[in-house]
């Protein structure tokens, strides 16, 4: 019986996909309506504070409007004592609060990331006050630090302090007032960030130190801190801008008194330019400001090797 060869039929070649007919330039005609909304909502704001930073603007005063070249910064680095006063203030506030809510703000996260009965409710509660509005706080302290119905009230009734002690009017007592108001809500900020950092450490590394007869200590030295290191950098960054650009907080709550105690930059130029109507000089010192952060933004990050190896 004859054999008929089989032959083998050659595999049919790949399908060679069309070719897309759509236009280049579609990608960026979806995204030019999200491009349009940031020009218009940032960078038109921010021009237009360069541009008004170079004129004298004042609405109440228009025979003095017009062109003014550099003399508004002349004018902020030679003839205002003022806004050196409030940068200094500025640096000192934002030194103290970041250092102090820093510190709270590892604590607690270190605390609230242990297992005990009722953690849900304990983080809840650690973390409610970051979502309070600043001024909705400044209410709140304002009560507190109220000498007729305020803590200072009930401290006098336990013989501690004198009865009418504000506070909030006292230049001796006035920043660490304002301080421990801040405080209350920027802690729980630093506790979040901590702590979702914290949960992705490996559990692998301290049962190893632990084996090897590490200490708590130890651990929290060689296995923890180093782990939050770029955590610790970007929201030490993040707080030091908004807390340098407070304005709300500091101005329900003391107005920048008593006597411009408590009177920041970003402060001294929202009485500026809405109290005294001098929107020019007030956008040349938002520039100014702008360039501040700028550059110790730049710096810090660079001095702190941001996003580098963890060792």
């Amino acid at each position: 019986m004859a054999q008929a060869a089989a032959v083998a039929k050659p595999p049919a070649p790949p399908r060679r996909r069309r070719a897309s007919h759509a236009p280049r330039g579609l990608p960026y005609l979806l995204i030019g309506p999200a491009l349009l909304l940031m020009l218009g909502f940032i960078a038109y704001p921010v021009l237009s504070v360069f541009y008004y930073s170079l004129q004298d603007y004042n609405p109440t005063k228009p025979w003095r409007n017009g062109y003014a070249g550099l003399g508004n910064f002349v004018r902020v680095f030679t003839e205002d004592p003022q806004f050196w006063d409030t940068l200094v203030f500025s640096a000192q506030w934002v030194f103290v609060e970041v250092g102090l809510q820093l510190l709270f703000g590892l604590a607690l996260a270190l605390i609230v990331n242990q297992t005990f009965v009722g953690r849900g409710i304990g983080r809840a509660l650690v973390f409610s006050p970051w979502a309070v509005s600043g001024v909705l706080t400044s209410a709140i302290w304002v009560l507190l630090y109220n000498s007729q119905t305020g803590v200072s009230r009930y401290l006098a009734d336990l013989g501690l302090g004198e009865y009418g002690t504000s506070w909030l009017s006292d230049p001796a007592t006035v920043f660490p007032a304002a301080i421990v108001a801040d405080l209350w809500r920027g802690v729980p900020f630093f506790a979040i960030l901590l702590l979702a950092d914290l949960q992705s450490v490996p559990k692998d590394l301290y049962e190893a130190a632990e084996v090897d007869g590490a200490s708590r200590l130890q651990q929290f030295r060689h296995i923890t801190l180093p782990h939050l290191k770029d955590a610790i950098i970007l929201s030490t960054l993040l707080r030091a801008v908004w807390e340098f650009n407070n304005v709300d907080l500091l101005y329900t709550l003391t107005g920048g008194g008593p006597a411009g105690e408590t009177t920041t930059l970003p402060l001294y130029i929202a009485n500026t330019s809405v109290d005294a109507h001098d929107f020019g000089y007030a956008s040349a010192l938002t520039t100014v400001a702008f360039v501040i952060l700028l550059f110790c933004s730049i710096a810090y990050l660079r001095l702190s090797k941001f996003g580098g190896e963890k060792k």
